[in-house]
């Protein structure tokens, strides 16, 4: 139950930051240069002159006062990233070299898998206590974020998705690593890039297969 849940709050998170991202950045950039519209209209109606070039100045002085949005959109991207890595172990998604691996018989295989999993837990590890690290001694000194200050952003509000996101990686790491200690997969299971080249290899043959046998 608490799984499913985290699951979903992790793909909801997800969603919603990519949202917030992607409109944020498409109503920048029509405001930015939606305004030259009106203008170029006042220009060519002089009867609509005063309306067309108030617009204009309401849509630019949006734009300019919007100075903001890109340090939002690279904060969110990368609170994105970082979630996204825990989320990428989760589904499989990364890319993994495991040719040699799966030359091995399976139980060594599994044992590889093993190993895997608890050298990345190290190595997260190692990077979620120097991150929590520089994220102690930003809210010690209590800078404003660039650009967001307005919204009473710190720099230790942006960089605490590090060891939060590092945290999270472990979190899913030893999930794979309970699955391989019970038998129920072999390894990380990550993504391979030749496998899915063969896969759509194969699937664009049998493609070609089918539209030549058609009548």
């Amino acid at each position: 139950m608490l799984l499913r849940i985290w699951n979903s709050l992790e793909e909801g998170l997800v969603a919603l930051l990519l949202a917030v991202m992607t409109l944020l950045t498409f109503f920048y950039v029509v405001v930015t240069n939606l305004y030259n519209v009106f203008y170029d209209l006042g220009d060519a109606y002089p009867a609509l002159e005063t309306p067309a070039f108030a617009v204009g100045d309401w849509l630019l002085g949006i734009g300019q006062e919007m100075t903001w949005s890109l340090a939002m959109t690279t904060t969110i991207f990368a609170w994105l990233i970082f979630l996204g890595i825990a989320y990428g172990v989760r589904v499989g998604a990364h890319i993994g070299v495991d040719l040699l691996v799966r030359l091995l018989p399976r139980p060594w295989q599994r044992v590889c898998g093993v190993l895997s999993c608890l050298i990345f837990m190290a190595y997260a590890g190692l990077l979620m206590v120097s991150s929590a690290q520089w994220v102690d001694s930003l809210q010690v000194t209590g800078i404003g974020a660039e650009d967001l200050g307005m919204f009473g952003l710190k720099e230790w509000h942006v960089a605490l998705i590090e060891p939060l996101g590092f945290g999270l990686i472990i979190a899913r790491l030893i999930e794979v690593l309970v699955r391989i200690l019970r038998g129920q997969q072999l390894g990380l299971e990550q993504s391979s890039e030749v496998s899915d080249a063969l896969a759509l290899a194969q699937e664009s043959d049998a493609d070609s297969d089918t539209r030549r046998t058609k009548p």
